[in-house]
């Protein structure tokens, strides 16, 4: 049995009290800090102990593990404290807002004997691990051109995430999180990035960024997270040499529509549009296509990455969670920054 404290009581730690209880005969989470006193007495009324500063928090004894879920501006200080008093720690994404400050951690962890993770939980999206898999199985071919995307029209939550000193914005928020589902499912390391940065009506931070990611093994990557878009595109849409996936939306609608011949074997026929005739974009023979369903039975299961945490603690496991996989999307995120103020592409080492 493992016994988690929590730095910040906001609405994500929240969930993250809420998702653990099914995982009660391996973690306990005993009691909440938080600067804002209300939320810890709401945190009283759920039978948890309101801890009156951190440093009462990491005097606990019995507490083994710090859930680090703060402004993002805030978890250096955090992380490293709660190594410093002998606590394993998960922060929530991201974990840094440079890669200068994930070393500092890093080394901090390392040099205090502890376990340091990052709550990259999106790793286990229903949506994600189907595009994974169709992926990894090369069900419609090699893959060469994987659009991820999350669109909406609210704008950015009225809170600290308008804030550029708290590390707000969208390439901070969701940016993070599909980086890292790319770059953990084509593995081929990322030789440049080219990124546009919007302010539609957050003058201080991105509510809009798209950016193109070029994989050393020729794989093209584009991410886009918008929060003022009305009419959404899919969620994810992969080119494969022999065919197409579609994932349309979070609920996992959507399809694969693959070659039956590897090879040519009827001249297209030209179609006249409204725009004028076309060979080259006339529909092929339905006979030359399959449409398939999306393969729906994959590890969607968000426990397993506590299941895993807890694991490389006791000692029984490796980690699924790599930090050098979580150092270099901190990378990369800093080459949307430099791409987008210069205007041009930048590579990585």
């Amino acid at each position: 049995m493992h016994t988690l404290g929590i730095i910040g009581f906001g609405g994500v730690a929240r969930w993250h009290y809420g998702n653990l209880k099914p995982l009660a005969d391996i973690i306990k989470v005993k009691g909440v800090y938080d600067i804002n006193p209300e939320k810890g007495k709401y945190a009283e009324t759920l039978g948890l102990v309101n801890y009156p500063s951190a440093d009462a928090l990491f005097a606990d004894g019995e507490i083994d593990i710090v859930l680090v879920s703060t402004p993002n501006n805030f978890h250096k200080e955090y992380v490293i404290r709660s190594v410093e008093a002998g606590k394993n720690v998960i922060c929530e994404k991201p974990v840094a807002l440079s890669v200068e400050d994930f070393d500092e951690m890093r080394a901090a962890a390392d040099k205090a004997g502890k376990i340091f993770t990052v709550h990259q939980n999106r790793r286990w999206d229903h949506d994600f691990r189907i595009i994974k898999k169709i992926y990894d199985e090369n069900m419609i071919g090699k893959p060469y051109y994987i659009e991820s995307r999350v669109q909406g029209a609210n704008g950015i939550p009225g809170d600290w995430r308008f804030r550029k000193f708290a590390g707000g914005g969208m390439v901070y928020d969701w940016g993070v999180h599909l980086l890292d589902q790319m770059m953990w499912m084509v593995k081929s390391p990322v030789k440049s990035v080219y990124a546009d940065l919007f302010n539609v009506r957050s003058p201080e931070v991105d509510d809009n960024f798209k950016a193109i990611l070029k994989f050393e093994d020729g794989t093209e990557g584009f991410v886009e997270v918008d929060t003022n878009c009305f009419i959404p595109l899919p969620r994810w849409h992969m080119s494969g040499e022999r065919g197409t996936a579609v994932i349309k939306s979070f609920d996992c609608d959507g399809e694969i529509v693959k070659a039956n011949l590897i090879k040519m074997e009827y001249e297209p026929s030209i179609i006249y549009t409204g725009s004028g005739p076309t060979k080259t974009m006339s529909p092929r023979p339905k006979e030359t296509i399959e449409t398939i369903p999306l393969p729906t039975d994959v590890d969607s299961d968000i426990h397993n990455l506590f299941r895993n945490f807890l694991d490389v603690i006791d000692g029984k496991a490796e980690r699924i969670i790599k930090l050098d996989e979580v150092r270099r999307v901190l990378e990369v995120i800093e080459a949307i920054f430099e791409s987008a103020e210069k205007g041009k592409a930048v590579s990585l080492k």
